[in-house]
């Protein structure tokens, strides 16, 4: 597995290796030593999740305020455009956000720690978005940030028409109101 360090140096790009012929591809999608070993810390997984999502869709900015959710993300059809944003007070990079290209093809997966608000933007007609959590869904302790924010100012990535987002997400606060990690 390659490990490629992002701006910011919690959030690792990992990338499997993948073994390919004229019969299909193998890949070894999840290992936890090799995934502790690479992250330098113990992490206990307790969800996986899997949506499905049309061109265009966007979701997020996401995260739990309480019941905070590492994840390891990763697209197993299609590709999206994957954001995370630092929501650590106390961190050197707290209000920036990094983001990587995951593709089914290349099979990229991203460590996202607790203390992050996450989203992604699909990037073809469908998109099958699996990952993994360290803590629980906890929706009253769910919050989300505005994708749009202009003090983020996230680069998203140019589609055709606007985004398509959730009622709640059109509703989502702005960061400089967002509750945040110490």
């Amino acid at each position: 597995m390659d490990i490629i360090a992002s701006p910011i140096p919690d959030v690792l790009l990992l990338k499997p290796r993948v073994f390919g012929d004229a019969r299909g591809f193998f890949s070894e999608s999840y290992n936890q030593r090799a995934f502790e070993q690479a992250v330098g810390t113990a992490v206990q997984f307790v969800q996986d999740n899997h949506s499905r999502s049309r061109y265009g869709v966007l979701r997020g900015l996401h995260y739990q305020i309480r019941q905070p959710q590492g994840k390891l993300v990763r697209v197993a059809r299609g590709q999206a455009f994957d954001v995370a944003v630092d929501l650590r007070r106390s961190s050197s990079t707290f209000g920036q956000w990094t983001s990587a290209l995951l593709t089914d093809t290349g099979a990229e997966q991203l460590w996202i720690p607790p203390g992050f608000a996450h989203g992604f933007l699909a990037l073809s007609e469908i998109v099958d978005f699996l990952y993994k959590t360290t803590d629980y869904y906890a929706p009253e302790h769910e919050r989300s940030i505005a994708w749009n924010d202009p003090q983020l100012a996230i680069d998203w990535p140019q589609i055709d028409g606007d985004p398509i987002i959730s009622e709640k997400d059109a509703r989502a606060q702005a960061f400089a109101v967002a509750e945040c990690f110490e």
